[in-house]
């Protein structure tokens, strides 16, 4: 199956150029429109608090939660700590990677990876996986905002847990074709809507609003164009805005996303039975 030259329209920002070869090679259309920015903070009071704390042992696990943070903390303290004491130090506590990506890097600086976390990769996983481990002085690094709900789960097992964050969320430097995409959602010029991180329709949604055009952009992802969700974390930040992904992988990945949403497309748009709402 194909998206037989459907219009498909994709938020994704860092790996937009895969997400649009991807969307090619499966028969689609593309328009790809940029919705995150990942910036750096300006204040990297964090950044330094944490590397002083991990060089001093102050932590037993350390929590990984991207491959861009852990970069961006290595760039944020180099003048400080230089990549092979940073790397010492992270070797020297129990890390944890929420999925490949920080583990490859974790890897780059020859630091052993203690715990993997298992599909879908969201915050719950983590807080299972960690319910059977000692370790009480932990260290999470945010990624691109806070996340109370895993701070307080894991708070309520009895650890002592420090957040630190290394660069936030922002909508894109260049906002036109996030505009132009709500332009389109609104006004059913798109087939399908590929969700691959809850803060793309928050973003959608919020410039949407500027244009006086959010109700019409829900309008139409409520029903009938389709919908598809990378994973649990993305579809309940849409069921909190009314909307029912019609596609949702097995795995939570890019690559499966676009799959699954091209070989089921077109039997959905054209089949007899079309989800109208929520």
């Amino acid at each position: 199956m194909s998206f037989s030259g459907l219009r498909v329209l994709s938020l994704e920002s860092r790996r937009a150029r895969e997400m649009e070869t991807l969307i090619r090679k499966q028969g689609g259309d593309p328009f790809i429109a940029p919705s995150v920015r990942e910036r750096a903070l300006e204040e990297h009071r964090d950044a330094f608090s944490f590397a002083r704390r991990l060089v001093a042992g102050e932590f037993d696990l350390v929590v990984c939660m991207t491959g861009t943070g852990l970069k961006f903390l290595a760039e944020v303290v180099a003048d400080e700590y230089t990549e092979t004491r940073l790397a010492a130090a992270f070797a020297a506590v129990t890390t944890v990677s929420r999925g490949p990506k920080p583990a490859a890097v974790l890897r780059a600086w020859g630091v052993p990876v203690g715990v993997t976390i298992p599909e879908p990769n969201t915050w719950r996983e983590i807080v299972d996986v960690l319910s059977g481990r000692n370790e009480r002085r932990l260290a999470v690094q945010e990624y691109g905002r806070p996340n109370p709900e895993l701070t307080s789960a894991l708070e309520g097992q009895g650890r002592q847990v420090s957040s630190f964050a290394i660069y936030r969320w922002d909508l894109p430097e260049d906002e036109g074709p996030l505009r132009e995409a709500a332009k389109r959602i609104a006004g059913g010029a798109c087939d399908v809507v590929l969700f691959t991180s809850s803060v793309q329709l928050e973003h959608l949604l919020r410039v949407a609003a500027g244009m006086a055009l959010a109700e019409d952009v829900l309008r139409s992802l409520r029903g009938p164009m389709l919908t598809a969700s990378i994973g649990p974390l993305m579809t309940e930040a849409m069921a909190e805005h009314g909307i029912v992904p019609d596609i949702v992988p097995e795995h939570p990945k890019m690559g499966a996303l676009v799959k699954a949403a091209a070989d089921q497309a077109a039997l959905l748009l054209t089949g007899p039975i079309r989800r109208t709402g929520p």
